[in-house]
Order: structure tokens, then sequence, then C-alpha cells
């Protein structure tokens, strides 16, 4: 028989969902947490660069599963931590691995991914800004995962023109 109550059970719950928000903590540092969260997600793969198993096979699977769980703590925290809060930085690693999916995993690429994906993240231009209006943790999620498609695609063309 277990000793958890509701409360009990709730509280873990909630706690467990501010964890995976604040991505370990990352999003109480306050201002620049997403910066640093984007940045710490963006770490392995600087470790694991030109790994294609990496790149065509869990990094989009770790993208998938990171945007499920970001909306649901997103849903979550939003009634103690207001909408869209700054502490949630969940969004930021999902929408860097979005910025990178699908492209080299090499220092610049990923280097230019982080700076382009912060720009339309911190900007939210071309609409982006209209998706924050989505409810709960969608409303948190779908702004950097867009973020990161534009962020993609101009990597795209400098990849392109640049040779990077």
């Amino acid at each position: 028989m277990s000793n958890a109550t509701p409360s009990n059970a709730g509280a873990r719950l909630l706690g467990l969902q501010r964890f995976i928000g604040s991505v370990a903590g990352i999003g109480y540092v306050g201002k620049g947490g997403g910066t640093l969260a984007a940045a710490v997600a963006a770490l392995p793969l600087l470790l694991l660069t030109n790994n294609d198993a990496v790149r065509w096979i869990w990094l989009p699977i770790v993208t998938v599963v990171l945007t499920i769980l970001g909306i649901w703590s997103g849903n979550g925290v939003e009634a103690e931590w207001g909408k869209d809060s700054s502490k949630v930085v969940m969004d930021e690693v999902v929408g860097m691995y979005v910025a990178i999916l699908f492209h080299p995993l090499n220092w610049s690429t990923i280097l230019a991914a982080l700076v382009l994906f912060r720009i339309f993240d911190i900007w939210k231009p071309l609409g982006i800004r209209r998706t924050e209006a989505l409810p709960g943790g969608w409303g948190v999620m779908i702004d950097d995962v867009v973020a990161g498609i534009y962020a993609s695609v101009v990597l795209i063309a400098l990849e392109w023109i640049c040779k990077i």
C-alpha cells in the first residue's frame, strides 16, 4: 500500500514538470537562461560531430520526445509560473535541435544554428509571435519550433552560399 496521497503525487508531478521545463534548473538563472539552455543543448552535438546515427536517428527522436515533454511540462507549470514563463527553457533546447536537425554536425553549423535560432527566438519575426497565443504548453513550445525552422532555412542558404 502506498503512502502517496493525491496531493503528494500531484506535488511530485509538478516538481517533475518544473525540473523538465526548467531543464534541470537552468530556467531559474533568469536573464539569459534561454540562451544558456540552447548552448547547453548544443554541447552534446559538439561532442558527437559528424556522427550519422546521432544526426539521422537520435536527434530527430530526441527532438520529438523533448517537444512532447516540453508541452506537458509547460501545461503543468503555467498556473504557477504564468503564461510562457522565462523559467521554462525546454522550448529553447527543442528550438536549437530543430535548427540543427538534418544539418551537418560540425562546429560551424552548430554555432551558426545557435546564433540564428536565438535571433529568431528573441525577435520573433514572420508570425512567430502569434504562435505564443496557442494554449498552455503548445504556446510555450511552438514559437521556438518555428524559430528553429526559420533558423534552419537560413542555415541551408548559408551552407549553400558560404559552404560552412
